[in-house]
């Protein structure tokens, strides 16, 4: 009988996504996002995983990973997700899942799928930003718990980076990627319904 092949693989690409349990926020304040973030650079530095692009919102989460090894990503985000789970437990003396179920994740095959995931995932907080006034583009900028600032900013400028945008960004035109990348992202919110938007921002994947 034939083996099935593994939901991983190296050099493998990857959508990874989570709710909190029940749909309830997994941040309660901007100290929770910083956690996760100083986690999340932590078990990049142990695990050969490379990050793409993330995003973290309060009842949910995206990231997209590459796999550069034989280890499964399922091990990286078990130990991430655990440790942040044993931090907010202990935070809000609570006990129990922090995340609903196991993760998500959707293997990225092609170019297009890997651009659009994301934009996709650069997008999500739009419907945060629309409370404080129109949802352009620019506004994103100013999102401080996703990795878009990574992609249309100096690096100089920033105060964490994680991820390798060169993946992405090596698919524009050399001299203007990050203006080219932002108005790539915004042909979307342009293009896109505002009831499709507010699914995206709501976290209904």
């Amino acid at each position: 009988m034939p083996q099935r092949k593994p939901i991983f693989f190296q050099n493998g690409y990857y959508h990874v996504y989570n709710r909190g349990h029940n749909k309830q926020p997994i941040f309660l304040h901007y100290k929770d996002y910083a956690r996760y973030l100083q986690r999340l650079k932590e078990y990049l530095e142990k695990h050969p995983i490379t990050l793409l692009c993330y995003c973290l919102m309060p009842n949910h989460l995206h990231l997209i990973l590459r796999q550069d090894s034989e280890e499964p990503i399922d091990v990286f985000i078990h130990r991430l997700h655990t440790a942040y789970t044993m931090f907010f437990n202990k935070k809000y003396e609570r006990v129990g899942s922090v995340f609903q179920s196991r993760f998500k994740a959707k293997c990225i095959e092609t170019d297009e799928y890997l651009l659009h995931g994301s934009r996709y995932v650069h997008i999500n907080p739009i419907e945060l930003l629309r409370a404080q006034g129109p949802a352009l583009n620019s506004q994103l900028s100013k999102y401080p718990w996703s990795s878009y600032q990574e992609y249309t900013q100096p690096s100089s400028s920033l105060p964490i980076s994680l991820c390798d945008t060169s993946i992405i960004l090596n698919y524009f035109k050399k001299e203007n990627q990050q203006q080219s990348y932002k108005q790539f992202v915004g042909n979307m919110i342009k293009n896109v319904s505002d009831d499709h938007l507010s699914d995206i921002s709501s976290g209904k994947l």
